[in-house]
C-alpha cells in the first residue's frame, strides 16, 4: 500500500478494523442527528434497548453492555433519570449496587425512537441489496460473538 491512500488501496488490502471504526464514527453521527430530535444520543438509545430487553440490569452490567465505563454509565443514566425515562432501585442482595429499569415514559421514547432509528438504517443501506445487508449483518454478529461461526 505504500505511495497510496487507503481509500485507493486494493480492497483485501485495507485495515479492517479501521474500517469498521470508520462506519461506526459515520454511523454514529448519522444516528445522533435522527435522535436528536428525540432529545436521545446514540449511547441514550442503547442504553434504552438493553434496558428494554434486561429490566433491573446493574449499572456494572449495563455499562459492559454499551461498551461505556460505570462512570460515563452513571452520567449517562443521570440524563435518562433527568428526563424521567429511567429509574435506579438499590439492588436487593447487593448493597453496593443498584438496579436500573425503564419507566413508562422511557417505554414510550424507546417505542417512538425505533422506527426513526431503522429509517436511518434504511437511507444508510439505499444502495445496497438484500444479500449484502444480510451478509453484513451476519459478519457483525459474528465478530460480536452474538452468532456461532
Amino acid at each position: 500500500m505504500r505511495g497510496e491512500t487507503w481509500v485507493d488501496a486494493d480492497i483485501d488490502e485495507l485495515c479492517l478494523s479501521f474500517l469498521v471504526r470508520q462506519a461506526w464514527l459515520n454511523m454514529r453521527g448519522a444516528m445522533d442527528g435522527a435522535l436528536s430530535g428525540l432529545g436521545l444520543s446514540v449511547a441514550q438509545y442503547a442504553s434504552l434497548l438493553v434496558l428494554a430487553d434486561q429490566p433491573g440490569i446493574t449499572i456494572a452490567d449495563l455499562a459492559r453492555a454499551v461498551a461505556s465505563t460505570r462512570q460515563s454509565a452513571n452520567e449517562l443514566l443521570a440524563g435518562l433519570a433527568d428526563q424521567g425515562l429511567v429509574e435506579r432501585r438499590r439492588h436487593p442482595t447487593d448493597g453496593r449496587s443498584q438496579q436500573v429499569f425503564l419507566t413508562d415514559a422511557g417505554r414510550e421514547r424507546l417505542e417512538e425512537a425505533r422506527p426513526v432509528v431503522r429509517e436511518r438504517e434504511r437511507e444508510l443501506e439505499a444502495g445496497f441489496s438484500q444479500e449484502e445487508r444480510r451478509l453484513a449483518r451476519q459478519w457483525l454478529r459474528r465478530m460480536t460473538g452474538d452468532q456461532p461461526a
